[in-house]
Parts: C-alpha cells; structure tokens; sequence
C-alpha cells in the first residue's frame, strides 16, 4: 500500500529518475517514484515502432557515451556498451572521409585522399589528444561536488581552457583544420541538439562539443545491446529490487515547496509528502508545477527511423557499406553547410539540403532484430538532423514535418549511389518502415518544452564549490534530470548527484 510519507519523492521516470531511485532505495531511503506515462524509460526506451516488423528501435535517445562506468558498476548494471571500429565516414564527392579506430594507416590514406595531404591529419591528432587529455581530466569530477571555474581552468591546463572554454569553437576549428569536410565532422559534436552559431560569443556550441567528447572519461560512443531499452529496464528493476516504489500512468499535477506532491491517476487526484523532492523532468515543467515560470527552451533536431531490407551503394567504391554505417555516417556536414543551414533554419526556413548523421545500431547489435530480419539481411538506420529548431513546426507541424522529412532523404540521396527509399523495409501492410520525430513531436509526446532533448541549454561542468548542481531555490526540491548542471544525454550523472546531494555525501 502506498504511504502518504517517504524520504524521496521522484517526478519522473526516465534513467536519471530510475538511477536516482536505485541510490537513495540501495541506502535504505523509502523512495516513491512517479511517472506520467505508463512506462518507465523516458527517452532512453525500445520499441517496436512499426506494426508487424520485428525490429527494436531506439527511437529516441541511441547512443551512450556519458553513462560513467562507476554508475554501472556501483549499481550492478548488466547493459552490454559495444565499442564501434568506425567512428565515422563522411561522403566528399565520389570518395570519402573514413575513421578506422583500429587502423591508423587506413585512416591516414582516407586522410590523404579527401584533403590532398597530412596538415589536417596532423591537426586532428593533435586536437583529439588535446581532447582526450581533458576527457579524462573532466570526466570523474561529473560525479563529485562541483568545482568553481579557477579549479576547473587549473584542472584542464591553459591550452585547453583557450581553446575549448573560452574561444567559440568555430573559430578554433577554422584556425586549426583547412579542409571543409575534416571541420565539418569536428563541428557536428558541437550542434547535436543545439541551434546555435560554433563562432558565436555565448559559447552554447563549446558547451555542446565538451560534453560529447568527455564521456566517462574516452568520449567514445558506444552500443547499447538490446537497444536502449536496455539501460533504462535494468535500472528499474534495479531500483524496484531495492525497495523503490514505482508508480506508472501517475502525472505530478503540483508541488509545494514544503515537499508535498499531488499527482494523478485512474483513480483521480493523490497527494504524498517527501522530505526531498526530485524532479527528473525539464525545469521549465518543474517550474509550472511550483505554480510559477520558466522560459520554455527550443529544442532543435529531427529524429528518423527506418528499418531497411538492405544497406544503400555509396558513391566510394573503396568503402563497404558496412563499415560506412557502423559509425557515424555524416551528411552534407561540411562547415560551409552546416553555417548555411543555420542561416536560412535562423530565418525560419526548413533547410534546402539539411546537414544530418545516420548510422545502423544492428550493424553493431544485431540482437534488435527478429531472426527472419536478420536472416533476410535487414538492418535498423537512425538519423539525427541538425538545424530544426521547433520554431519551424509550430504553425503547421503536420505539413512541416512532411517537408523537413523529405528534405532530409533528399539530402542523404545526394551522397548515396541510390535512392534511401529504394532501400527502406516495407511492414506487412505495405507501408514503408520510415517515421520521424520533431521537436514538437518530443513536446506532444514526451513533455519536453520546446522538444529539447536535453531539457534546457547545457551548462558548464563547474559552478559554486561544495553544491551538486542539482540545487533549485527550495531546499527541499532538486532537479535529478538532464536540465540539472552536468546534465544532458544519457549519463545518470544528475540521478547519481541529486541521490548524493540527499544523502549529505561530500
């Protein structure tokens, strides 16, 4: 039976709210958590997005990178995150940009063809152990109490703090690299879920690629296996083993700054009381429940899915297919693209060829498909496309979306040998296996303002010395999603420190 009282009380149930649960439950914590949906997960879930087609997709979040390994270990999380050999391969006319992670002298020839020479290939080298040296620097202080910005500068060392925390990272890009497409794959781990300039003062683009390439301590991104499902199902159970109450289809309908919670269910309106209250939802949602406001963010991405019966021919006749699509395969990513795209998205124009990266989770985890898909040579695709702030979807997010839609396979047939549709899986009933997610699709769906998949605009990881970054101005209230200070992606990094902040760890 439920009780009226409990030591945490958690608003949502996505992996930061389950990683949270998991913690304060494992310390002996009674802990009640509430989720609106009938489903734990969030965005970090599988599914089976097409009737009758026997493939699990990660169909929102899909990659993991910031989950750091002490989580997993500390929580006895089972999840499998499979290393993938290419980390990339960028179309450049009729050959391209390939980045073998096991084969140096493969990459330096790719290197060689695309740009005409070894200055770009020596100033990648350099620039990614420049960032390798701050990854591994950066990383374990995302599960600690924050430091303040003259430890962190010390921390990182004086090259890397110019370079990464106070210069916009477009213009370090354009200093460092003379190739167009060799900037343009740097640029893009700048603009994932970010509208904003890379040369722009606010840094918001610095932010963004800091956090994509510090990952537990690498900056690798890696599979999932059994899709995204998987992270997010073994830490509900995990929570659930350790006492946690959790509770679905149960909608937060207020909070009071004292720590009492009314929420919502089948059966009406209920109200608990938590000496702590941790919201594993958006500010701006937390903001409407404390009966005030936040500035709705604007999130700014398209996410396709698609099923396909085969991989698609590449122009480059030195490039398997597989090894192109196992990472990250970039589309009309070049630098000069990606600033036009910006400018016409900037004036309310849905892109002419969207920049966009695709890549094939089953290439890597073939374990999300049916036996019959992969007997039969099935593979799942995601794409990710910059440049869609919601903005673009809000007068007609039908027609909107269409058009986004078939601008982004326009723009990846423009790279491709064929046609992306000549290649897509039909579902029994003869429609094909293709859907996309706008920002306001995230809004109507998942209940993030302005679709923003990371809740608001990142933060810098540091901040005022001893605090968790998951404070708000009510003491009993923390944020513990993505919307917190060394939130965003899929990490558990805000669980783990509004978890730690309730148990007085310093």
């Amino acid at each position: 039976m439920m009780r009226s009282r409990y030591d945490a009380v958690i608003i949502g149930g996505g992996h930061n709210g389950l990683v949270a649960a998991a913690y304060l439950a494992r310390a002996g914590r009674r802990v009640l958590l509430l989720e609106r949906l009938d489903h734990t997960g969030g965005l970090a879930v599988s599914a089976r997005a097409f009737p009758g087609v026997d493939a699990r997709l990660s169909r929102y979040s899909y990659l993991v990178s910031l989950l750091p390994s002490k989580i997993v270990k500390d929580l006895g999380l089972g999840v499998e995150l499979r290393r993938r050999r290419y980390a990339s391969y960028t179309p450049a006319g009729e050959t391209g940009l390939l980045v073998d992670n096991d084969d140096a002298a493969r990459t330096a020839a790719s290197f060689a063809r695309v740009t005409g020479g070894t200055a770009d290939l020596d100033a990648w080298r350099r620039f990614y152990a420049m960032t390798s040296e701050v990854a591994a620097a950066v990383a374990p202080t995302l599960l600690e109490p924050l430091a303040d910005r003259t430890a962190m500068r010390d921390l990182v060392g004086r090259e890397a703090w110019r370079e990464l925390f106070e210069r916009p990272i477009g213009e370090v890009v354009d200093e460092r690299f003379a190739d167009d497409t060799v900037r343009g794959v740097v640029l893009t781990d700048a603009l994932i879920g970010t509208f904003a300039d890379p040369c722009g003062d606010d840094l918001l683009a610095n932010r963004c690629f800091l956090y994509h390439v510090i990952g537990d301590g690498t900056g690798d991104w890696n599979v999932p296996v059994g899709g995204m499902g998987a992270v997010s199902g073994g830490l509900a159970d995990i929570a659930r083993a350790a006492g946690a109450e959790i509770v679905t289809g149960a909608e937060a309908v207020a909070v009071d700054p004292a720590g009492e919670v009314v929420f919502r269910d089948a059966t009406g309106e209920h109200t608990v009381t938590g000496e702590r209250v941790l919201a594993s939802v958006p500010p701006a949602v937390l903001a409407r429940l404390l009966g005030t406001e936040e500035p709705a963010p604007e999130g700014a991405q398209l996410k396709v899915n698609m099923v396909l019966s085969r991989l698609p021919r590449l122009r480059d006749p030195d490039v398997d297919p597989v090894a192109a699509f196992s990472g990250t395969f970039h589309i009309n990513e070049g630098r000069d693209q990606l600033a036009r795209a910006y400018a016409e998205a900037a004036r309310g124009r849905i892109p002419a060829l969207p920049p966009a990266e695709v890549y094939c989770h089953s290439l890597t985890d073939p374990s999300i498909l049916g036996p019959d898909l992969r007997a039969a040579g099935a593979q799942t695709m995601t794409l990710f496309g910059l440049h869609m702030p919601a903005r673009l979807f809000r007068e007609d997010p039908a027609a909107s979306r269409e058009r986004a839609l078939r601008a982004t396979l326009a723009s990846m047939d423009a790279v491709l040998a064929e046609p992306i549709e000549e290649c897509l899986l039909r579902a029994p009933d003869g429609s094909l296996c293709l859907e996309a997610k706008t920002p306001v699709d995230l809004e109507d769906e998942a209940g993030l303002p302005g679709g923003h998949i990371f809740h608001r605009d990142l933060s810098w990881p540091f901040g005022e010395p001893g605090t968790w970054g998951v404070e708000t101005g009510h003491e009993r209230i923390l944020l513990c999603g993505a919307g917190a200070r060394r939130g965003g992606g899929v990490s558990g990094i805000p669980g783990h420190n509004a978890a730690m902040a309730v148990l007085g760890v310093s």
